[in-house]
Protein backbone atom coordinates (compact mmCIF):
# COMPACT_ATOMS: atom_id res chain seq x y z
CA UNK A 1 0.00 0.00 0.00
CA UNK A 2 2.77 2.40 0.85
CA UNK A 3 4.11 2.20 -2.76
CA UNK A 4 1.14 3.27 -4.27
CA UNK A 5 0.73 6.56 -1.96
CA UNK A 6 4.23 6.98 -2.71
CA UNK A 7 3.68 7.08 -6.39
CA UNK A 8 0.45 8.51 -7.05
CA UNK A 9 1.75 11.15 -4.19
CA UNK A 10 4.43 11.97 -6.60
CA UNK A 11 2.26 11.91 -9.73
CA UNK A 12 -0.05 14.46 -8.55
CA UNK A 13 2.89 16.40 -7.46
CA UNK A 14 4.01 16.34 -10.81
CA UNK A 15 1.38 17.37 -12.26
CA UNK A 16 0.28 20.17 -10.25
CA UNK A 17 4.19 21.45 -10.90
CA UNK A 18 3.97 21.28 -14.92
CA UNK A 19 0.74 22.70 -14.42
CA UNK A 20 1.97 25.64 -12.40
CA UNK A 21 5.40 26.10 -15.08
CA UNK A 22 2.75 25.55 -18.52
CA UNK A 23 0.10 28.27 -16.79
CA UNK A 24 3.51 30.57 -15.90
CA UNK A 25 5.00 30.25 -19.43
CA UNK A 26 1.71 30.69 -21.16
CA UNK A 27 0.94 34.09 -18.77
CA UNK A 28 3.76 35.56 -19.71
CA UNK A 29 3.74 34.88 -23.19
CA UNK A 30 0.21 36.05 -23.74
CA UNK A 31 0.32 38.93 -21.96
CA UNK A 32 -1.67 37.31 -18.32
CA UNK A 33 -4.00 35.27 -20.26
CA UNK A 34 -4.26 31.52 -20.54
CA UNK A 35 -6.21 28.87 -22.03
CA UNK A 36 -7.23 26.14 -19.14
CA UNK A 37 -7.92 23.79 -20.67
CA UNK A 38 -5.07 23.92 -23.01
CA UNK A 39 -2.62 24.39 -19.92
CA UNK A 40 -4.35 21.28 -18.39
CA UNK A 41 -3.45 18.74 -21.48
CA UNK A 42 -0.40 20.59 -21.98
CA UNK A 43 0.72 19.71 -18.25
CA UNK A 44 -0.80 15.72 -18.72
CA UNK A 45 0.87 15.80 -21.28
CA UNK A 46 4.32 16.59 -19.69
CA UNK A 47 4.08 15.32 -16.32
CA UNK A 48 3.03 11.75 -18.41
CA UNK A 49 6.69 11.81 -20.16
CA UNK A 50 8.07 13.48 -16.66
CA UNK A 51 7.35 10.67 -14.36
CA UNK A 52 8.48 8.17 -17.26
CA UNK A 53 11.62 9.04 -16.82
CA UNK A 54 11.78 10.05 -13.27
CA UNK A 55 9.64 7.98 -11.71
CA UNK A 56 10.66 4.28 -12.80
CA UNK A 57 12.24 3.53 -8.99
CA UNK A 58 8.55 4.17 -7.43
CA UNK A 59 7.09 2.32 -10.19
CA UNK A 60 8.93 -0.78 -10.20
CA UNK A 61 8.75 -1.11 -6.34
CA UNK A 62 4.75 -0.26 -6.84
CA UNK A 63 4.90 -3.52 -9.70
CA UNK A 64 7.04 -5.69 -7.50
CA UNK A 65 4.50 -4.87 -4.24
CA UNK A 66 1.08 -5.85 -6.89
CA UNK A 67 3.52 -9.19 -8.22
CA UNK A 68 3.93 -10.25 -4.80
CA UNK A 69 0.36 -10.01 -4.34
CA UNK A 70 -0.86 -11.58 -6.98
CA UNK A 71 1.80 -14.53 -6.18
CA UNK A 72 0.76 -14.87 -2.42
CA UNK A 73 -3.52 -15.05 -3.66
CA UNK A 74 -2.75 -17.45 -6.28
CA UNK A 75 -0.85 -19.68 -4.25
CA UNK A 76 -3.76 -19.47 -1.49
CA UNK A 77 -6.05 -19.91 -4.10
CA UNK A 78 -4.70 -23.12 -5.29
CA UNK A 79 -4.07 -24.57 -1.71
CA UNK A 80 -7.52 -24.24 -1.15
CA UNK A 81 -8.37 -26.56 -4.30
CA UNK A 82 -5.72 -28.67 -3.27
CA UNK A 83 -7.42 -29.05 -0.12
CA UNK A 84 -11.23 -29.34 -1.86
CA UNK A 85 -10.26 -31.87 -4.17
CA UNK A 86 -8.70 -33.86 -1.45
CA UNK A 87 -11.67 -33.37 0.90
CA UNK A 88 -14.00 -34.64 -2.33
CA UNK A 89 -11.86 -37.96 -2.97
Amino acid sequence: MKEFVVYTAMRILLFLASFGIVVGIMALLFDGTYNLLLAIVLAFLISGLASFFLLDRQREAFARRVETRAAKAAAAFEERKAREDAESD
